[in-house]
């Protein structure tokens, strides 16, 4: 382990039994946590985030540390990708479930040749993160779908594929292992916060993952998402509600209820019930601080 600089620390793990895999892991503290940034060639490595309580000298309470480590041996990476097209580079995180209720089984399938579907990473319930892409990769993750005048995700964008059944809170040392994932590739790429999306915010009706049971609030906590202030509600207005559904970046060809529905996935957990002024008045309230036009690189 050698000390790039005095709050960075850079290491280089060459996997044993002949592989000629590289991974260069860039590591700085931050907020009591560490930042990663990993380029794996040519094969994928697990890191997990492990997080222990140590004493603290001043206050003598404890206080949350985190450091990674390699949980498996190097794995192959999914063979399920392919260039990006048009010179296109990632300006879009795009959030699934897996629907499966083993992450393992569910890696082994994105990197499955016959399966044609894959994603930049898979983050387990226990917080280990796989990387089965390289990110200037093209995986095929989102498939049909659109976000502002994007209508090939999968080249503009890095998709995570977290562990879970669709039903069920999502797990602790997952949430903890996305807030020290996101970070990275946000700053690798110059991702806005209001470009981490949901699978279902790009394919309304087709897609409903990460699903209502996702945390997005404590990500906006985190400056990692973003979400409506609206503090009370306006005239409902089912037109103004599509158009500033449409400038917030829900551009994908759909009904009026399904889109509806999208965006409460995201912005209105839990609510059901026909549109009604708080929609509007969150629909807006995006419209103004994060139209898509403002934020995408071309779009």
């Amino acid at each position: 382990m050698i000390a790039a600089k005095p709050c960075l620390i850079a290491w280089v793990s060459r996997p044993k039994h002949g592989s000629s895999a590289t991974v260069l892991v860039i590591a700085r503290p931050m907020m009591h946590s560490v930042i990663l940034s990993a380029v794996v060639v040519p094969s994928a490595t697990v890191w997990a985030l492990i997080r222990t309580a140590t004493g603290s000298p001043a206050a003598g309470t404890p206080k949350r540390s985190a450091r990674l480590q390699p949980a498996t041996k190097p794995l192959g990476l999914s063979p399920n990708c392919g260039p990006r097209r048009d010179g296109a580079v990632p300006d879009i995180i795009v959030l699934h479930y897996t629907a499966m209720p083993d992450w393992t089984a569910a890696r082994n399938w994105l990197c499955n040749p016959d399966a044609e579907v894959s994603a930049h990473y898979i983050v387990s319930e226990q917080g280990d993160v796989v990387q089965l892409v390289a990110e200037d990769q093209r995986a095929w993750h989102a498939g049909a779908g659109s976000w502002g005048d994007v209508t090939d995700i999968n080249s503009r964008s890095i998709g995570i594929e977290l562990s879970n059944n669709g039903s069920s809170p999502f797990a602790v040392p997952l949430m903890d292992a996305l807030e020290v994932l996101l970070p990275a590739i946000i700053d690798r790429w110059a991702i806005p916060a209001s470009r981490v999306l949901a699978h279902s915010d790009l394919a309304p009706g087709r897609k409903i993952d990460p699903g209502a049971r996702f945390d997005w609030a404590r990500l906006v906590r985190s400056g990692l998402a973003v979400a409506a202030t609206a503090t009370r509600a306006v005239t409902c207005d089912a037109d103004a509600f599509v158009r500033d559904a449409r400038t917030i970046g829900y551009t994908a060809d759909t009904d009026a209820t399904t889109l509806l529905s999208a965006f409460r996935l995201r912005h209105r957990q839990g609510h059901v019930g026909p549109l009604d002024g708080w929609d509007c008045a969150l629909a807006a309230d995006l419209a103004a601080r994060f139209p898509v036009a403002k934020f995408g690189r071309t779009s």
